[in-house]
């Protein structure tokens, strides 16, 4: 008899999850205003940023659904007032952007849209300075090899600079959730429908530092996102860029070992994703020509969100020692 509840139980949730579709949180003003990411900034400079940024997720530790060009609005300004142009996006199944499903999402079709961007922005032959994180960590990896091996439209890439991202699969540890999605197999839809505000706000706070947690209308904000173009539904075949870092590891840590790009990491060791010491030893070991800035101990996973001052001076350190 308890068999036979348990079993009606089972199959009432995953109905239930299917068949209930839950309407996403309306929009609110300060999010409408960043559909569009492209500044023109400084007067007397010539020099372009482009941010591969990501924000908010299900699960901690990437972006899942969620990522917004206005997850860079806390630098935002920093950068206008030392770039001449500042261009952020969002990525295909994330933030603002289109979301379609069923669809293969990879990030090789991620670095080619950031290349079809530059070109439609008519930036073609420009240097391109690209700051990324995480997920855009992994996009950066993919031009970088297009850069460094003369494909036919490659970014003309001035520098690059990393923050906590899975750049070695060997020391990126993926949520529990995340996991579950990437090989759930049947059961990701399910899980995907019957995620809420409670369990994603949850995940997400594991991977800020205690002192720098997100306001709770800032979750909402990023929770917002996340249902935008229903992208929480998608967020199962996007974790899929996971084993896509594990099978293609020697084409985009080579890119990084072998380029003569200026390059930089900024590290909030305090990320349980990519942790500290393991994770910066082993960037040091094989990336010994990269300069590393180190944020402060209690910075976690999302350094440009916690710790904007430092991110943007340790950015702008960067890119003045060139």
């Amino acid at each position: 008899m308890k068999e036979w509840w348990v079993q009606v139980g089972l199959l009432s949730v995953t109905l239930l999850a299917v068949y209930l579709p839950i309407p996403p949180p309306q929009l609110f003003p300060a999010l409408l205003s960043w559909p569009s990411s492209d500044s023109t900034g400084a007067v007397g400079s010539s020099d372009i940023v482009l941010l591969l940024d990501e924000e908010a997720d299900t699960g901690g530790g990437s972006a899942q659904g969620g990522q917004c060009s206005g997850g860079v609005s806390a630098i935002w300004e920093g950068l206008t007032q030392r770039f001449h142009r500042v261009i952020a996006l969002d990525f295909v199944g994330f933030g603002f952007s289109d979301k379609p499903r069923p669809h293969r999402y990879s990030i090789f079709e991620q670095a080619s849209i950031v290349e079809a961007l530059v070109r439609h922005l008519g930036l073609r032959h420009q240097r391109i300075n690209l700051l990324s994180h995480d997920y855009g960590d992994t996009v950066a990896q993919e031009l970088l090899h297009r850069y460094e091996h003369n494909k036919t439209g490659s970014i003309f890439i001035n520098s690059l600079c990393l923050s906590n991202g899975g750049i070695f699969p060997e020391t990126h540890y993926p949520r529990f959730i995340q996991k579950i999605l990437k090989d759930g197999g049947l059961l990701s839809p399910i899980i995907t429908r019957l995620m809420n505000f409670f369990f994603f706000s949850r995940g997400l706070g594991a991977v800020f530092g205690p002192y720098t947690q997100p306001s709770q209308a800032e979750y909402w904000d990023m929770w917002t996102v996340v249902r935008t173009n229903d992208g929480n539904l998608v967020v199962d075949s996007i974790l899929q860029y996971i084993n896509q870092r594990r099978k293609h590891r020697d084409r985009w840590v080579g890119a990084l070992m072998s380029t003569s790009v200026p390059l930089h990491l900024i590290y909030g060791p305090l990320d349980p994703v990519n942790p500290h010491p393991e994770f910066l030893q082993l960037y040091k070991k094989v990336l010994p020509m990269s300069t590393v800035s180190v944020l402060d101990d209690h910075i976690s996973h999302y350094p440009q969100l916690e710790d904007p001052t430092g991110f943007l001076n340790a950015y702008l350190n960067f890119i003045n020692s060139f």
